[in-house]
């Protein structure tokens, strides 16, 4: 018998600032998402260049609305002033981070790191 899983992707890409107006948005954005489970959820900040405390309480929410829905959520090409907002609030450390989006889908294809339980 051969199972076989394609890889279910769902692209979030925030631009500007990520505040209190911003963060609101893609909470919404996230909350429209009808979660399948197994799901890849990528939020690409490569147009972020600012954000505050409610755009981190928004990140919050969705790894913890995913995890909840057995999905995976991911960030990538996150920029300088992100990243240092997300190392100081020690936050780097509950997000999956990489650098691209690609190298998201170099590494569940090639390292394994699948989805399925």
């Amino acid at each position: 018998m051969t199972l076989t899983q394609e890889l279910q992707v769902v692209l979030f890409k925030p631009q500007g600032s990520i505040d209190l107006q911003d963060g609101k948005a893609l909470s919404e954005k996230i909350a429209e998402i009808v979660p399948q489970p197994h799901q890849l959820w990528v939020i690409d900040l490569a147009a972020v260049d600012f954000m505050d405390s409610s755009g981190l309480v928004s990140l919050v929410k969705a790894i913890t609305s995913a995890r909840q829905n057995s999905c995976r959520l991911v960030l990538c090409n996150v920029q300088t002033p992100v990243r240092l907002i997300l190392e100081l609030t020690q936050l780097d450390s509950v997000f999956e981070i990489f650098d691209t989006y690609e190298d998201i889908l170099n590494g569940v294809n090639n390292d394994k790191l699948s989805l399925a339980s």
